[in-house]
């Protein structure tokens, strides 16, 4: 047997204001769609944007249902949406920000398992990475691609 060891490095900021201009840009763009959020079971507000290759950004929203799981994460709406929009275009980052009615969590929200491998799948399409911005209102997490937070990444080839 052989022990083997994955590291990860990222990213912390303390504040928006730290964040280069194009990162602020997406950061805000989450935090603005986080507006369109549909919660009124979790009560949990979460934004999201993706920057095109073109340099367009795509907002989304998590939308809950009564007939749960049907509704869908901020993460995956913006990244469908973006993909429909601009199908010939990659995307380059992912911003996100989560909320409790509405009020930015101290600490960054992570996507799901769910997200996390749509991203790869879209990180794969591009051929170069995607960069994910997690933003809390304390703390922003900044990974430079996909890999870093979903290692071992699930490829059906």
């Amino acid at each position: 047997m052989t022990a083997k060891q994955i590291n990860i490095t990222y990213q912390e900021f303390s504040s928006i204001d730290e964040l280069n201009a194009e990162d602020r840009e997406l950061a805000q763009a989450a935090i603005e769609g986080m507006k369109g959020s549909y919660a009124p079971y979790s009560h949990f507000n979460v934004g999201a944007a993706v920057r095109m290759s073109n340099g367009q950004i795509v907002r989304g929203a998590n939308q809950e249902n009564a007939a749960f799981p049907s509704g869908l994460c901020a993460e995956r709406t913006a990244m469908f949406a973006a993909g429909a929009k601009y199908p010939e275009k990659d995307m380059c980052s992912l911003a996100l920000v989560g909320g409790v009615y509405g009020r930015i969590t101290d600490e960054p929200a992570t996507p799901c398992g769910a997200c996390r491998q749509v991203m790869a799948q879209y990180q794969a399409k591009a051929g170069k990475p995607i960069s994910v911005l997690m933003v809390g209102a304390k703390r922003i997490w900044k990974f430079e691609k996909v890999d870093d937070i979903l290692p071992l990444i699930f490829d059906s080839i």
